[in-house]
This record gives structure tokens, sequence and C-alpha cells, in this order.
């Protein structure tokens, strides 16, 4: 397989790797960031952290600084890059897996909410590479020298993926996932009430221009940007002010079914990166915002699952689907929203 086309399947791999982060402390007075982090990082010139800030890696409370900003107490400085450290090295762990599928080719696994999938931006332990690389083997590497990955999700996107155990498995999936081929299923919570039954989105995905820990869909004279998606969308379940829904990747861009979602004007519930975790229908009267703050301690992160992997197995040549309970977190959401939609409708 072509080195391009694995990097295509790899979901526009493009993760921000943390190297220096730096927390100001109660007595920090105002001062430049650039000074600032000079003060902390070892062998560094000043140069180097200016041309850091140009090329926007600077970023202060998740959000992208020029070289002039003040650094002022409580704020919570990092350095990024889209490389990991020269001291970024992989570490095997003994963290259990949930495994639905496996044989001597492949494996499917059942990621949960807050794992990892491979390190980078911040996470070098506790990640899934880490685990798999204790429980197998002589993995193969992609071509970005991650053991076993053919694909990812968001560390707070549960639900499946497949691993190859053999380099002729990881050439055959990452090629079917490269000619769109594979099949995956994604069930969400969406703020709104999605008004067609079913739709596409298309339009290119790339990282936003102001706030490089997000992506966003390039539109007008820059729709030529970014790399191309397209996610098909159907409702399940609708309840009024949040509406279930079905999202199948027809493309596998970072953040794509959040990135769509949020474009068609319905932001994933509880997904902070993106806003979802502020109130976007509905009132903000007491009663109702006190409703919603108990849904999102119920789930305390985006409502997103990967319900459904399809594939054809490389061995074999046959046609395997997995499918996966919605976890508990989203289960209860959505049992909770069932029974406001209802209370609402029996009162009308």
């Amino acid at each position: 397989m072509k080195e391009d086309e694995q990097h295509e399947i790899e979901e526009q791999d493009e993760t921000l790797y943390e190297h220096h982060k730096f927390d100001a402390g109660p007595g920090q007075k105002p001062l430049r960031v650039d000074k600032f982090l000079m003060n902390f990082i070892e062998n560094a010139t000043r140069n180097k952290i200016q041309k850091a800030a140009k090329t926007g890696n600077i970023y202060v409370n998740e959000e992208q600084v020029k070289q002039n900003y003040k650094v002022k107490a409580g704020d919570v400085v990092q350095v990024m890059f889209e490389h990991p450290p020269y001291e970024f090295l992989l570490t095997p762990e003994n963290i259990p897996l949930d495994i639905v599928y496996e044989d001597d080719t492949l494996l499917v696994v059942n990621k949960p909410a807050g794992m990892v999938v491979h390190p980078g931006h911040g996470n070098y332990s506790g990640t899934l590479i880490n685990a798999l690389i204790y429980h197998f083997e002589n993995l193969p590497n992609n071509s970005s020298d991650r053991p076993g990955l053919v694909h990812r999700i968001d560390k707070d996107t549960s639900g499946l993926l497949v691993i190859a155990k053999t380099e002729e498995a990881m050439a055959h999936l990452s090629k079917q996932f490269f000619d769109k081929t594979s099949e995956r299923e994604y069930v969400a919570l969406v703020w709104g009430n999605v008004e067609e039954e079913e739709g596409r989105v298309e339009g290119n995905i790339g990282r936003h221009p102001k706030n490089r820990l997000q992506n966003t869909v390039y539109e007008g004279d820059d729709a030529e940007k970014g790399k191309p998606a397209v996610t098909h969308y159907k409702v399940l379940e609708r309840f009024g002010y949040v509406t279930l829904v079905s999202c199948k990747l027809e493309t596998g861009r970072t953040h794509q079914i959040r990135v769509h979602m949020k474009h068609i004007g319905h932001t994933l519930f509880n997904d902070e990166r993106y806003g979802g975790e502020k109130i976007l229908k509905g009132t903000t009267f007491s009663k109702y915002k006190q409703f919603v703050d108990n849904c999102f301690k119920i789930l305390p992160r985006q409502a997103l699952h990967a319900k459904t992997l399809g594939f054809i197995h490389p061995k074999t040549k046959e046609a395997m689907s997995f499918n996966t309970e919605i976890p508990e977190d989203i289960q209860a959401c959505i049992e909770k929203w069932r029974n406001y939609a209802k209370n609402q409708k029996e009162v009308l």
C-alpha cells in the first residue's frame, strides 16, 4: 500500500504533541509568553520560542496565542508540535482490553471512553497502543510507526476499532478504509431537532485557522482547503431539544462527525471542544438548566459511540460485521431525555 494512502486512512493524522506544559503560579505577574517560556525551557532561545509562536504552536488555556500575550496567574501554557518529543518512547502497560473478536490475523476491541488511542498531546501512557504492545508481540507498524493501528477514534468517543496483527492484515485493512469499503456506524446525541429524517453532509475538513485544537469545514473561497469528508446521518429518535442520530462515515477525518454535525447546526451533546457543553437549545430557566446539568453529569463527554464496524477479513475474505451496545453513560442520558420529552408532551 502506498504511504500517502496509509496517511489518508489515519484520519488526517495531525495530532498535536505536547512538548512542554507549565502552570503559572498564584504569584505570577503579567509577563510576555515568550519571556515566560524562556524562564522555564532549558536551552531555549528567544528565536526558537518566537518561531513556535509564529507557527501557531503556543497555547494558553487551550487557546492559540501570539508571542506578546501576557501570562497571568492561573494560566496553563503549552508548547505543541505536530511531531512527538524526542524522548517519546512506547512503553508496554498491563491495561485490560475489551476484545470483541480475535484470530491470528486481527482483533476487534471495544475502546472505553477516556482511553486515548495512541500517545501524544500530553498522553504518553495509558493509551490503547500501550496496552496492545503489552498483550501482543510483533504487531506491524503503520506508516506513523504505530503498532497495529489501522484507524482511530477520539479519546472521549467509545466503540469499536480493528487492530492488525500481521503486515498483510495491515495493508489489506488499510486499503479498505482508504477505498471507503469498510462500514463504520456511530450513534450520537446532538443538540436541536434535526429536521430531515436523513441526510448527507459533505465539506472539506481541516485545522481551524484560529484554534488549532479544533477542525472546521472550509467554505467559499477556501472550499478546496482541508480534505474531502462525507457523513451520512439518519434520525433514530427525537426528544425535542436534542436528537438521537446514526452517522455513517464515508471518509474518516479527525473529529469528522463532531465537525460535520456542528456545521449543520447540531453540535454533539456535551462536546466541550466544539461548544456542546453549553445549552444550545431550550431555555436557560433554572429548572431546565438543572435538568441539562444533570445530563452533563451523567454523561461527562461528547455523546458519540462507534457502534458498528464491518470489513472484509484479510485472510478468509469473509465479510465481517461487529456491533456493540450503547454504553451505560450515553444510554442513561438518552433515557433522561426520553422521559423529559414524554413529560413535556403530557403537559401539552
